[in-house]
């Protein structure tokens, strides 16, 4: 009988931490999640506790563990390597003598960089896509050199870590993987010394605005002229590859880390996306990835390139557009705590099925301004097309639809990036969104999103590709998979397919509506409070 042979991910999300156990079979065995503060010093301003997160990790590591022990599963002998997913672009600088963060995490929504962006628009010779060349992203809040350089001009614990060499940049997969190889200490295996890895892999590089998309490495023209040390700037490796060691102190010490994506590039890879396929995760945003092969595509309507994956350290490197969206599960949240109108996120689907229609009411969540494809950071949250016949289910309604609007936006900008030949459609020649993520199970928001789209949305049957997309990483660097057994399918799934309702006109009306009601959301960030 073959020894048991199991794989973990820690899959690190910006309103929670999971750790997934996966078998053989890249079939999921047990896990367990836990949600961490999120903070709001100021309107605009989101922040995390680097320290809770790595608390979060220890706790989800150990609980699914258990889990997968009371199961009857020896997780602890068999477990060959484990993944790391995680939250893009929020920052951490810590110090590299104490090992402690020297500030909070600042969340990749948060829009405090605004003026840095503003100044940084008008000083620099090409505008707001004065680095587009180079790194593939516009100048944004969303992106980690911005909150870098608020960091070292705002904090005065950072400008001095700067100066002395203490501080250490990383966004949140190189704030995890310095502390599970034992951060400051270090790690001893086999009674050797080991320092901590301080890395960040290709994807999560490719999103703080500072490395070069052709050499995948920290852009050094660009750092000069930001004024950002390269001393303080982590590794930049492959996706997948041996990272370190677990040091002691954690569950599973001893065991390698063999695999890191950021968590869009890892749905991707959960999803089997070729070249020509896309993705639409929807969790806190909603993240719509399309692989693009060995080529990157620069994007001409408002998308951004970035890397899909580089599966090893001599492997090709995947290229993607992708089109980002702020605010999708995130909208849910807010009904939730911040409006009181359902109890618990699950209720929304019920609700908004007790109408046919929104009743002509449109939702806008730019709570933090709009990303792709308006990048518009001064637009703020707007309900419009409301009357005395509006109820709660109206509004409930419209928040799912919001999520599809904003998807359905990318979609329309990515296939005229793509043009022809640059999709993969199915035998009838139609285009397919594979999608995933939490808010998935929402059978009606699927089928609005197919009904908007026009084209049939496919839901696979595990929709933490996310977490998977890590374990595939870390299995492939571990020798517990080849390349061709991940993307010939390790285990057929079946699939889900939403396919559209709506006569096209129809559509076409809602899209224009929409349109109306995005642009009414332009320019308001400097409404008084």
């Amino acid at each position: 009988m073959a020894a048991e042979v199991f794989v973990g991910a820690i899959d690190q999300g910006t309103t929670s931490t999971r750790f997934i156990i996966y078998d053989r079979n890249a079939k999921p065995l047990a896990s367990h999640q836990v949600e961490f503060t999120q903070f709001y010093p100021q309107a605009g301003w989101v922040e995390h506790d680097p320290v809770e997160i790595l608390e979060s990790i220890k706790i989800c590591m150990a609980k699914a563990i258990d889990k997968a022990t009371v199961a009857g599963f020896n997780v602890e002998a068999g477990l060959k390597a484990v993944g790391l997913t995680n939250q893009r672009e929020t920052t951490v600088i810590w110090s590299k003598a104490t090992g402690l963060p020297l500030y909070n995490a600042i969340v990749w929504m948060d829009v405090r960089t605004s003026s840095i962006c503003r100044r940084l628009e008008k000083e620099l010779s090409g505008g707001r896509t004065h680095f587009v060349d180079t790194c593939g992203l516009p100048i944004s809040t969303y992106f980690s050199a911005l909150k870098i350089l608020w960091l070292i001009e705002n904090v005065e614990v950072v400008q001095n870590a700067v100066r002395t060499g203490d501080a250490l940049f990383g966004t949140i997969d190189s704030w995890m993987i310095w502390n599970l190889t034992g951060g400051h200490n270090g790690t001893t295996r086999d009674g050797r010394y080991r320092a901590a890895s301080y890395v960040t892999d290709v994807s999560n590089a490719s999103r703080t605005m500072l490395m070069n998309l052709k050499t995948l490495d920290w852009d050094q023209p660009t750092l000069d002229t930001l004024g950002i040390p390269l001393e303080m700037l982590p590794e930049i490796i492959s996706n997948s590859e041996e990272i370190g060691i677990i040091a002691e102190g954690w569950p599973l010490a001893g065991v390698p880390i063999t695999g890191c994506l950021g968590d869009q590039h890892a749905a991707m890879l959960g999803q089997l996306c070729k070249k020509g396929e896309a993705k639409s995760t929807y969790g806190t945003g909603a993240f719509i990835l399309l692989n693009t092969g060995t080529e990157s595509v620069k994007s001409s309507h408002g998308l951004l390139s970035t890397i899909a994956y580089k599966l090893g350290p001599e492997a090709e490197t995947n290229y993607a557009v992708e089109g980002s969206i702020a605010i999708a599960g995130a909208a849910v949240q807010w009904l939730r705590d911040g409006l009181g109108l359902i109890s618990s996120a699950s209720q929304i689907e019920g609700l908004a099925e007790t109408v046919s229609n929104t009743g002509g009411v449109y939702f806008v969540p730019a709570f933090n301004g709009l990303f792709a494809p308006w990048w518009k950071d001064d637009a703020r949250g707007v309900l419009v097309g409301i009357t005395r016949y509006t109820n709660r289910a109206h509004i409930a309604r419209a928040v799912l639809e919001s999520m599809c609007f904003q998807v359905n936006d990318v979609l329309s900008s990515m296939h005229k990036d793509a043009g022809e030949g640059g999709e993969v459609r199915s035998e009838s020649g139609e285009f397919l969104l594979r999608v995933d993520g939490g808010a998935t199970v929402n059978n009606l928001l699927m089928q609005i999103q197919a009904d908007l789209l026009g084209s049939p949305v496919v839901r696979p049957a595990d929709i933490e590709t996310t977490a998977l997309g890590a374990a595939y990483a870390a299995g492939l660097a571990a020798g517990v998979w080849t390349e061709s057994q991940i993307f010939e399918g390790l285990h057929k799934e079946n699939t889900t397919i939403f396919r559209p309702k709506v006569e096209e006109a129809e559509r076409t009306k809602r899209r224009e509506s929409w349109s109306r009601a995005v642009a009414k959301s332009f320019e308001l960030a400097d409404l008084l409070l």
